[in-house]
């Protein structure tokens, strides 16, 4: 689904995520792309959101962690969580915990 959003283009997609479209699965956690705790998937690759300014993005789709069970890999990772009981407060699940 396509968003439009008006921000400051330099503003890091982490904020136009949980701020602007109220989409609260990716977190922050450093603030400087090391822990892993905002990561998305930025047309197709892993990526730190925290660091990456939203005018970046364009057309380029992004997959947060809210999106990931619409794809059979996303879908079977979530099973598995289920299944043996992983997730806990679900702080770190959308980095490398």
């Amino acid at each position: 689904m396509r968003r439009e959003v008006n921000v400051d283009p330099s503003t890091p997609l982490l904020w136009v995520l949980r701020e602007e479209l109220k989409m609260t699965g990716t977190k922050y956690g450093c603030g400087i792309s090391a822990c892993g705790a905002c990561t998305v998937h930025f047309d197709g690759a892993a990526t730190r959101s925290c660091v990456l300014p939203v005018s970046t993005v364009g057309d380029r789709p992004i997959v947060t962690i809210e999106g990931i069970g619409r794809d059979p890999v996303g879908r079977a990772v979530q099973d598995a969580w289920v299944d043996k009981d992983v997730v806990q407060c679900g702080y770190c699940q959308s980095g490398k915990s």
